[in-house]
């Protein structure tokens, strides 16, 4: 069975983007670019809200043929025109969208469906609202959480809408020279 993986940036008092979704405080570099490419790598679909979704398909398609495109933006895009898409939401329609399956309700059959078809893993960057809708419902297998060295105080929480206790294991962290720590979890079987 595929993985759903849930990767996500966090601010160390747990909110994943300020209250108007400022993502102004993330730390992003090549270090963390590079890290992640490993990632995606192991990975042929990805999964996002509409936001997100609306979000990535403004820049990715073309980012990687702009004159200053960078190392991560021409291999980002690459991997983001091949990769399979899947949009959690109620108001989008598939109509004239390539590689995409917009799933707007039956979440949990739907998202079952998609991890039982062999293939690599499957990535959830962001969206936080449809993060929230995976966790709530069990179907996310393990955690990418970046712990970024910042307070914000406030905003868009990490978790939400979490009503069982779920253990998890740590498999593996590391520490990245801008202070941002990556943590590896998945769910416990005890």
């Amino acid at each position: 069975m595929r993985h759903l993986i849930f990767f996500m940036h966090t601010s160390l008092d747990g909110f994943v983007a300020g209250p108007k979704g400022e993502l102004n405080w993330v730390s992003i570099n090549e270090e963390l670019f590079d890290f992640v490419a490993t990632m995606t790598a192991q990975a042929d679909t990805a999964l996002y809200g509409r936001v997100t979704y609306e979000m990535m398909q403004s820049y990715w398609p073309t980012a990687g043929q702009q004159p200053n495109a960078s190392k991560h933006d021409k291999e980002h895009s690459v991997w983001y025109k091949n990769v399979s898409k899947v949009v959690l939401s109620k108001t989008m329609s598939e109509a004239g969208l390539e590689n995409t399956v917009v799933i707007g309700d039956n979440l949990t059959d739907n998202i079952n469906k998609i991890k039982n078809r062999d293939g690599k893993n499957i990535l959830i960057f962001g969206s936080p609202g449809a993060s929230h809708s995976l966790l709530s419902q069990g179907l996310v297998d393990e955690f990418w959480l970046f712990v970024n060295p910042i307070l914000l105080g406030q905003g868009i929480p990490l978790f939400k809408g979490i009503t069982e206790t779920t253990k998890l294991k740590l498999l593996e962290s590391k520490t990245f020279a801008s202070g941002v720590i990556a943590l590896h979890y998945a769910k416990s079987s005890n």
